[in-house]
């Protein structure tokens, strides 16, 4: 089980996910993450910009910046099923390049099958989580196309 919250709008978004999380976290105490995106220059997208931590909402809350601006992201709080609480198997999780950030509710069946022909194929995971999985293959596809 899991809480998941995200944003998009014109506010800042780091308080608005933070308060979500507090209000979600009885669906997950081991840990809670928080990604978002920076402030876009040019019509590019901004960067991603993410905090983790190990334990209850208010853990992340004393990692996050100050200045950790943004107005769209996503946060998650976690209770853990694959891999032991800790900072790295909380989400959000990454693509290598940090231009794709994911959270996840669930268990994916196959996840052991997928991260060995990734591994096979070069990628790096971070985690225990079956949920990087998911990034690595987002990222995949979408480099594809």
């Amino acid at each position: 089980m899991c809480g998941i919250v995200g944003y998009i709008g014109k506010r800042d978004v780091a308080p608005l996910l933070l308060e979500g999380l507090q209000r979600l976290e009885y669906r997950g105490y081991d840990s809670a993450g928080i990604v978002i995106t920076g402030k876009a220059a040019a019509g590019k997208p901004g960067a991603l910009k993410m905090v983790k931590a190990k334990g209850r909402v208010r853990e992340l809350e004393a990692k996050v910046p100050k200045r950790f601006a943004g107005t769209t992201g996503i946060a998650h709080t976690r209770w853990a099923t694959h891999g032991a609480p800790s900072d790295e198997n909380a989400h959000p999780h990454m693509d290598a390049e940090n231009k794709v950030a994911v959270v996840h509710n669930g268990i994916i069946d196959n996840a052991s099958e997928l991260r060995a022909k990734l591994t096979a194929d070069g990628i790096v995971f971070l985690s225990e989580t079956d949920t990087e999985v998911l990034v690595h293959l987002i990222a995949r596809a979408q480099a594809e196309t």
